[in-house]
């Protein structure tokens, strides 16, 4: 290999020298930050005899080489004048590529897409014990009242189904964390604590601070005279993620500032006392007064607008799942199925039959291998019971 024709072509193909914003490289790829993907002339890359291929992954452009030739392609790349970088310093460039709003988008994804497989499982199991209790499917009633013996069955699927989503703090504090740079372990203690059973159910808050007829009272701690709040926080993805950057953040601090063995022991202590104290007294009020108003929004947007209300709600239907703040609904919900039936219900319904019919049509055009797996395996859970596109298709 005349290693440098081959740098001169990949300067070339890649938009020329001054495209790239930083470049490094690791055993076997060189990997390139670029100002202009659209620059890149990929198909001349692909096809040059001397390289093996090339992808984009989180913001970086890179080029396989191979063992051996990547460093002498990459030394003479950096003679031409690619900016040097390290690796670390490189994903940190890449992390920072594009706009706000595509790094926040960039982030959610990040903290979601390793989620799917859970939830789409979840979402799966649900369906199916939905068919095992509806009424009409195998009979005049639900099947395991016709077979008793389905019964434990579908008692256990009911338990499998639900854990993913009862425990999704636990979940999302363990993968935001990480992708917020600090130590995943802290994260999913902090979402264990957020779902704690000595909590309030966190399903059941939303009709306890609404002081619904039959409702569980709420309880409180006291505080050095400040009421806190012992609610849970179930089904919630919102608060976790503003506690996962929160704890991230704390725990980068002390651990610039503490060192040796007292870092290794008060780090993390003080990092999860701050950021429960926070937690609770900062972050969660704010969470379920929010929630309480979108309730109490919806209700009037469909009331005073009718068809209008609707659609806008509809629109905004997605998006609220995502926060978590869809918990609020039920004690609207409540009080319409007692007056006749629930505009949420088929609202959510078609939201969910929509983004079930958009993740099958990108799994079947996209060529995108690792897109077209996420969205056939979330197309079919959109369908039956659970959104699980919004989170990555």
């Amino acid at each position: 290999m005349d290693h440098k024709s081959v740098a001169e072509r990949v300067l070339q193909d890649v938009g020329g020298v001054g495209n790239i914003r930083a470049a490094a490289h690791c055993a076997t790829r060189l990997r390139l930050v670029l100002k202009n993907q659209d620059s890149v002339d990929q198909s001349a890359i692909d096809n040059d005899e001397d390289l093996k291929g090339s992808f984009l992954n989180a913001g970086q452009f890179q080029i396989i080489v191979g063992p051996g030739d990547v460093n002498e392609v990459f030394k003479h790349m950096v003679a031409s004048g690619a900016p040097e970088v390290s690796k670390d310093d490189l994903k940190s460039i890449a992390a920072n590529q594009g706009n706000i709003f595509s790094r926040f988008i960039k982030t959610i994804a990040d903290i979601f897409i390793p989620l799917i497989p859970v939830l789409v499982g979840g979402g799966m199991l649900m369906a199916l014990d939905n068919v095992l209790r509806a009424k009409n499917i195998f009979g005049p009633k639900p099947l395991i009242e016709m077979y008793p013996a389905w019964e434990g069955f579908a008692d256990i699927v009911n338990l499998l189904s639900a854990a993913p989503f009862a425990f999704l703090p636990v979940l999302v504090g363990y993968s935001a964390t990480k992708v917020f740079g600090g130590n995943p372990y802290l994260g999913l203690t902090m979402g264990a604590a957020m779902v704690s059973p000595a909590l309030m159910n966190g399903y059941k808050v939303a009709a306890s601070l609404a002081h619904t007829e039959g409702a569980d009272p709420m309880k409180y701690w006291d505080l050095f005279g400040l009421q806190v709040q012992q609610a849970g926080y179930q089904g919630t993805v919102l608060p976790i993620l503003l506690v996962s950057f929160i704890l991230a953040n704390i725990e980068k601090f002390f651990h610039k500032i503490l060192k040796g063995t007292i870092d290794f022991i008060f780090t993390p202590t003080l990092t999860l006392l701050i950021t429960g104290f926070v937690t609770f007294l900062l972050v969660g009020p704010p969470m379920f007064q929010l929630g309480t108003w979108l309730g109490e929004g919806v209700n009037w947007l469909y009331t005073a607008a009718g068809p209008i209300g609707g659609l806008i709600f509809g629109v905004l239907y997605a998006p609220i799942v995502i926060t978590g703040l869809h918990q609020s609904f039920p004690p609207i919900e409540t009080s319409l199925w007692a007056s006749g039936g629930s505009f949420i219900f088929v609202i959510a319904s078609i939201s969910n039959v929509a983004q079930g019919a958009a993740a099958a049509g990108v799994a079947l055009t996209t060529k995108n291998k690792k897109i077209k797996g996420v969205a056939s395996a979330s197309a079919p859970s959109a369908f039956w019971v659970l959104p699980n596109p919004h989170f990555s298709v």
